[in-house]
């Protein structure tokens, strides 16, 4: 397992729309398996192949926050999201591309996704509290989408200000 780098937004290749797996090899379980541990060690509860400069349909997350509770890492190829209820949910997100920014994001409180396992198989749950909003974020990277896109123009921009400074002061270090 090999930790990889993380973009930091602005980076063009986090705007691109990721590519469908075509099949389950063993480079693409390498690839879960460096996903998995850099998430941990950033650390996050979710990180999507974009977001380490890989624009292929695969998310990694694990939303259990209890240290005494057993990890539940997964690994979703081609996630699809195919069912979404109306009521929403609001919580703070934030992303390992932006770090140390955080925003209120309403979004739909429970969604059904399928998505190919690592076994090569379909798979299919409904996420409802942290596991929804993390699996839509996610999602909205293969997408090209960041958390931020969700936020009023004005926002957006401060954000996105403020870490292209900081990317500056990390090209300087």
């Amino acid at each position: 397992m090999t930790l990889r780098n993380i973009l930091l937004h602005p980076d063009p290749r986090l705007k691109k729309v990721a590519t469908p797996i075509a099949a389950v090899t063993d480079e693409v379980r390498r690839l879960a398996d460096d996903m998995l541990e850099t998430m941990y060690d950033a650390p996050g509860i979710g990180l999507a192949a974009p977001q380490i400069g890989v624009t292929e349909r695969m998310l990694v997350m694990d939303c259990i926050k209890d240290e005494n509770a057993s990890p539940r890492p997964m690994v979703l190829i081609n996630p699809e999201i195919t069912w979404e209820s109306e009521a929403l949910n609001v919580y703070e997100e934030g992303c390992l591309s932006i770090p140390e920014h955080y925003a209120e994001v309403a979004r739909p409180a429970e969604v059904e996704v399928t998505w190919t396992g690592l076994d090569g198989k379909i798979q299919r749950e409904r996420f409802d509290a942290l596991w929804a909003t993390c699996v839509q974020h996610e999602i909205d990277h293969l997408n090209g989408r960041l958390f931020i896109d969700h936020l009023k123009p004005l926002r957006r921009q401060m954000i996105t200000r403020k870490m292209q400074k900081l990317k500056r002061e990390l090209a300087r270090a």
